[in-house]
């Protein structure tokens, strides 16, 4: 089924929409849950709130792209228990070794004078200047906490041209960002 014909689902308050975004989507949104807690059953869990936030979200969001629109809600109700959970426990897995990867690029705190939006405007003008694999492999990484071995896996590389390249658009992004006067 069409994204739009899933979207006009929701609309309507027809249930069939919550089954249609299982079957088209449920993968991925599992996926990244499963990326950053590490647990097949907060996964489903995560999967499953994807869809109630959804059902009670459009009506009246109507997102342009349907993927993308559920990967940041199942994205981020994954990070929010990851939080939870680690706050009874250390953790490991991805999430700490993407963000501290990323922490030589961004820092997380609100930079002087520019607005949340503002930076993103600046990673996404960033992101549009790589190559179809470089955008993906950064986004399996950072976007959807893919460990460094599925990413190899994924795109058929070793684990240290991922690695590798992973290091240097780091790089560039901390570039750009200081050149627009984001400082880390």
């Amino acid at each position: 089924m069409e994204d739009q014909a899933i979207i006009a689902l929701f609309w309507a308050r027809d249930e069939r929409a919550i089954r249609e975004t299982k079957a088209k989507y449920g993968r991925l949104c599992r996926s990244i849950a499963r990326n950053i807690l590490g647990s097949e059953e907060d996964a489903e869990e995560c999967e499953n709130d994807t869809y109630l936030k959804t059902w009670q979200a459009i009506p009246p969001q109507k997102p342009s792209i349907l993927s993308a629109y559920l990967g940041r809600i199942a994205r981020n109700i994954a990070l929010n228990r990851w939080k939870a959970n680690r706050a009874d426990k250390r953790g490991g897995g991805e999430v700490p070794l993407s963000l501290d990867e990323l922490g030589d690029c961004v820092s997380g705190r609100e930079a002087p004078g520019l607005a949340e939006a503002d930076v993103i405007a600046v990673i996404e003008a960033y992101l549009d200047t790589l190559s179809a694999a470089e955008r993906q492999v950064f986004l399996l990484r950072y976007w959807q906490l893919e460990p460094i071995a599925a990413i190899a896996r994924h795109v058929a590389w070793s684990e240290s041209k991922v690695t590798s390249l992973l290091y240097r658009l780091r790089k560039k992004l901390k570039s750009q960002l200081e050149k627009e006067g984001i400082h880390v």
